[in-house]
């Protein structure tokens, strides 16, 4: 009979919940388990057109000489069953503000001159208990601070300033906001800048050896994970102590395979368990991406860029995992580096840790910040989704 009775609740539990009743945790639940939410935008630009559509947390500018007349964006990946959207309103010289717009409608104008000169965003419904959407807008040469949700209002209200960029990015609900960050740590624009970059991790003897020289100078990396090695207790903390120093975590795929050999749903299922595997280690979900031995085609960009992911390569190969050598590392970056150089090595040898050890140090002796691929794009036009990028240079 006892065993009668919990089938019973358990048949009322199920009913109530594809009924609606108990639904806000059920939602938690699913979005835990979906991809994380990713935010991607675009700008009408007077006398212009449109710009290409630009990724989660990538500030745009208006080409020089242009400004917003019209915006419109839409959400990736919003979980399955999670009620709401995005909505968004503009201000329009010397209209006043637009009504609120839902998510993938323009909001504004693609003719006439009429500048947009203040904006405001925020998620509906079920998505608003775990998201946030924050932003920041140019306007009259500088940025504007961050603005989360309908907090506030970004741009000057009633000023009649041109905005001429903008810059969006969906977080868990209460997170901090990425481009805050960037800023406390004090990165310089007109000072020379470089992404190291390591592959194939976390082997954690290793990756600490190269976190503990990034945070002895003040630097900081991106660290391309493969998702099927963020295991065990000190490849897991590691990934976690990526995080607390402002270091980068991307994904190299769940499975070190070349995405060119897989199909559209492999791709997406190497990518997001490895997400999966690096979120539920470091608590940040990766937007850039490294295809196993730099493979690609247009058609697994296309797949990566679906999924709200932009590809990163590299401008400096120091061979590390031929040579073994920890000279020859050193003498591939020493020498040969210039600003917005992206450097690629591997976490993998004892060889790479001892010549970033040397590296790391010495690059900042010759006056270059060590900053991650995202911050080393904000400053140099920022990145797109299912784009490929090797350097960015000044």
């Amino acid at each position: 009979m006892k065993r009668v009775h919990m089938k019973i609740k358990a048949l009322m539990l199920a009913l109530l919940v594809f009924s609606g009743t108990i639904q806000a945790p059920v939602q938690a639940i699913i979005a835990r388990a979906e991809e994380p939410v990713k935010i991607s935008y675009q700008a009408f630009n007077n006398p212009t057109a449109w710009s290409d559509k630009q990724a989660d947390d990538s500030p745009y500018t208006a080409p020089e000489g242009t400004y917003m007349t019209g915006f419109q964006a839409e959400l990736l990946n919003q979980p399955q069953n999670v009620t709401g959207g995005l909505t968004y309103q503009v201000e329009v010289g010397g209209t006043g503000w637009t009504e609120w717009t839902a998510g993938s409608v323009m909001a504004g104008r693609t003719e006439g001159d009429a500048p947009l000169t203040a904006f405001r965003a925020r998620l509906t419904d079920g998505l608003s208990s775990l998201y946030d959407v924050c932003y920041t807008v140019q306007q009259n040469g500088a940025w504007t601070p961050w603005v989360r949700n309908d907090e506030g209002t970004a741009g000057q209200e009633g000023s009649g300033l041109k905005i001429t960029g903008i810059r969006m990015t969906i977080v868990t609900k209460g997170s901090a906001i990425p481009g805050e960050k960037a800023a406390v740590q004090g990165i310089d624009p007109n000072r020379p800048m470089i992404a190291l970059t390591f592959d194939d991790g976390p082997h954690a003897p290793v990756t600490n050896r190269i976190l503990d020289s990034l945070e002895a100078n003040g630097g900081r990396a991106t660290f391309f994970m493969v998702g099927n090695r963020v295991t065990g207790k000190a490849n897991k903390a590691a990934v976690a102590r990526m995080a607390a120093l402002g270091c980068e975590v991307a994904n190299h795929t769940y499975e070190h395979k070349a995405i060119t050999k897989l199909g559209a749903e492999g791709i997406k299922s190497q990518l997001a368990r490895a997400n999966d595997s690096i979120r539920l280690a470091g608590g940040v979900s990766p937007v850039l991406m490294r295809p196993p031995g730099g493979a690609k085609s247009d058609a697994a960009m296309k797949t990566v860029g679906s999924m709200g992911m932009s590809a990163v390569l590299w401008s400096i190969d120091t061979l590390d995992w031929k040579t073994k050598n920890k000279q020859k590392t050193i003498d591939a970056v020493i020498g040969h580096v210039k600003d917005g150089d992206i450097v690629l090595m591997h976490d993998l040898y004892g060889t790479t840790a001892d010549a970033a050890e040397v590296i790391i140090p010495k690059l900042k002796e010759m006056g270059f910040q060590l900053v991650t691929v995202s911050e080393l794009a904000s400053y140099r036009g920022g990145i797109q989704p299912g784009k490929v990028y090797s350097r960015f240079r000044p």
